[in-house]
């Protein structure tokens, strides 16, 4: 099949289907906002920024949800962690992102409000942060500012849908598993050796990558011709049933849970009327419905007085 026609039939067989769609508008221009929404994303922030302000804590992981992938059963599609001390201002993001312009990972430096503008729908949203204890959060603070270090466990070659246990690619929650494999491991390699130890480690110690299942062939073939899909990394069998095994932030999240003792989860979740904020370990529902015990924030425009009041 030429690439013209793969590209034809990709389009129209996944046309039903949002989020593999989405998957391969991967670097498409974001849609404009609007006043009203840029406002809110601003006040999202700023209840994130003063959850974590308040939370006595100098790091956070922390996910949103980007990409559309309820198709695949998954919320979060992009992880990095929370820093206090960033160089760049407090509580700014250090992740990884592909570069669409030059076709390369790199590490980046987002302050909250771009990152949380980074969402898939200005209009419904979710972020999620695990504010760990002390022991845990150290050592992986100490590693995530330091940019060698940081730069170690970084893969020349991005793919959205990078095997979690090859060094091949590598998307943005990999580097985030790999991070957290060199700060709580002790690895002191380089290059795709430290990668390499760094998958053994998690290996070793239970990780478990989120399996994908793709249920449209055509996606296998897509990275022939998209430069962020691939598949030469992925054991034969995991195509045969047409199944990527992925780093996601659910990955991380069930991973960090598992290990550390002690660890908080907060949830976040607005509509274009408010924002819900959650504590503890059950999802908010779909829909963005607070239950009991949340706290729900309005977000809708501002009272305007009535003329003469």
């Amino acid at each position: 099949m030429t690439a013209p026609a793969l590209l034809l039939g990709l389009a129209g067989l996944l046309a039903a289907g949002a989020a593999q769609a989405d998957l391969l508008r991967h670097c498409a221009a974001a849609r404009p906002l609007d006043a009203a929404q840029h406002d809110r994303l601003f006040r999202i922030s700023a209840v994130v920024r003063g959850v974590l302000d308040q939370s006595g804590q100098r790091l956070a992981l922390i996910a949103r949800a980007g990409t559309d992938l309820q198709r695949f059963g998954q919320r979060y599609s992009h992880a990095g962690i929370s820093l206090l001390a960033s160089p760049n201002t407090p509580w700014s993001v250090r992740q990884l992102y592909y570069d669409c312009d030059l076709a390369q990972p790199r590490i980046f430096d987002q302050g909250l409000p771009g990152f949380l503008l980074g969402g898939a729908d200005p209009d419904q949203g979710h972020t999620v942060l695990l504010l760990l204890p002390e022991p845990a959060a150290r050592p992986l603070e100490a590693a995530a500012l330091d940019t060698r270090q940081a730069l170690r466990v970084l893969g020349s070659t991005y793919s959205a849908n990078a095997h979690a246990f090859s060094t091949r690619y590598q998307n943005c929650n990999q580097w985030v598993a790999e991070l957290l494999a060199q700060a709580w491991g002790g690895l002191a390699g380089d290059g795709t050796d430290a990668r390499a130890q760094a998958q053994q480690w998690l290996q070793q110690q239970g990780y478990a990558p989120t399996p994908m299942q793709v249920g449209n062939p055509l996606l296998l073939l897509a990275g022939a011709i998209v430069p962020w899909l691939h598949t030469d990394d992925h054991p034969a069998e995991g195509l045969r049933a047409q199944r990527f095994d992925v780093s996601m932030p659910a990955s991380i999240e069930s991973f960090v849970r598992q290990r550390v003792q002690g660890v908080q989860r907060i949830e976040f979740c607005h509509d274009a009327h408010k924002l819900v904020v959650r504590r503890g370990w059950t999802p908010i529902a779909d829909g963005c419905e607070p239950a009991a015990g949340d706290r729900v924030i309005p977000l809708g425009p501002a009272a305007v007085p009535a003329s003469g009041a």
